[in-house]
């Protein structure tokens, strides 16, 4: 790993975990920590520096530790503190082009990695069961943080061309959740009862927030023997889970709604400031969405400690019992599904939650 490395966003939990985690590192001289806010929690020996990325000091910075590795986690989907959407916008997209701007006018400055999100694939009803590094996406996400990590990714690709000297890491994260998550799917998640979209049953993946920061670690490190770290990545564990598997082993009951009545449902959750419904949620919870994680093993050679199951299996820990214990709801799901139909019943006189599409709607 660089001797100096440089991590923004760092008032987060997340980035605050890693400041503490590459201190570790042998290699590791020091530590810059840059915020515009200060962290809540501790950095170790990390230095903090009070800077907004959206502001031109961010060079300054640069020069001035002779930075060599810059870690940036100031890419996120939900604001810190009383922030807004647009507060996340300018820091998401007009911050990293400030710090792309800072980077590569640095001599210093060797390796860049950048958080991104499976969310640049979008969510939509043609979409392949299974996303790769290379899948284009069917419909480019039109707004929200997908739209951010979207542009953000293109800004690092220029980057790129214009620096080949510096090795370049994007990791695309799947639904980060854990005991502490930070993010609009967990904030729905914890509601008392989950609104779902009527006749669809998305299927989701998890990445643990331990794994994501062992991950961080190796994409900011020299690349280890028969592998590779720099390039996109997509970042999940194994396996999927089904949106009504998450509701029963939460324990939580769902309030199916119908499509055309989910985007009022959402505005009236964000007027009284529960969670962020946004329209991109909409559609994950709509038809979902998998990505291949074959580059992050052969590749990148990271292997996730937790499966997409064990990870969500640690977020409802972290939330205790909902409403209705687990085994109670399975055990009512598994009595109403063994009873018998009625006589020439097929799927279409079910209606349309009974049909199958590749996405899990049913």
């Amino acid at each position: 790993m660089g001797k100096v490395v440089l991590v923004t966003g760092v008032a987060r939990q997340l980035g605050g975990r890693f400041v503490r985690r590459v201190q570790r590192d042998p290699g590791v001289d020091r530590v810059i920590a840059v915020d515009a806010v200060p962290p809540s929690h501790q950095l170790g020996g990390a230095e903090f520096v009070r800077a907004d990325i959206r502001q031109s000091a961010i060079a300054r910075i640069l020069a001035e530790y002779a930075v060599d590795t810059v870690v940036h986690l100031d890419v996120s989907g939900k604001a810190l503190g009383a922030g807004g959407r647009t507060a996340i916008k300018e820091t998401n997209v007009i911050g990293t082009m400030q710090l792309l701007g800072a980077c590569q006018k640095s001599p210093t400055v060797q390796r860049l990695v950048v958080k991104s999100s499976t969310s640049v694939y979008g969510s939509a009803p043609r979409d392949p069961a299974v996303f790769t590094e290379t899948t284009p996406p069917k419909s480019l996400p039109s707004g929200g943080f997908a739209k951010d990590a979207v542009e953000v990714e293109g800004y690092v690709r220029g980057f790129a061309r214009r620096r080949p000297d510096v090795a370049v890491c994007v990791l695309r994260f799947a639904n980060i959740l854990g005991p502490h998550p930070d993010s609009p799917l967990a904030d729905y998640l914890s509601l008392p009862v989950l609104p779902t979209v009527f006749g669809y049953d998305p299927r989701l993946q998890f990445v643990h927030e331990d794994d994501v920061i062992d991950v961080l670690g190796i994409a900011a490190s020299e690349p280890r023997r028969g592998t590779l770290n720099s390039g996109t990545f997509n970042i999940a564990g194994d396996g999927v889970l089904l949106l009504s598997q998450c509701s029963r082993r939460l324990g939580k009951p769902t309030v199916p709604v119908l499509l055309p009545a989910v985007t009022w449902v959402g505005s009236a959750l964000r007027t009284i400031g529960m969670t962020d419904f946004s329209p991109e949620q909409i559609r994950l919870l709509t038809h979902g969405r998998v990505v291949s994680t074959v580059q992050m093993r052969e590749t990148l050679g990271f292997r996730p400690a937790f499966t997409t199951a064990e990870t969500f299996a640690e977020f409802a820990r972290s939330r205790g019992p909902g409403l209705l214990p687990p085994e109670t709801v399975g055990r009512a799901v598994d009595r109403l599904a063994a009873l018998p139909l009625p006589k020439g019943a097929g799927p279409r006189e079910r209606g349309a939650g009974a049909v199958q599409t590749t996405h899990g709607a049913r």
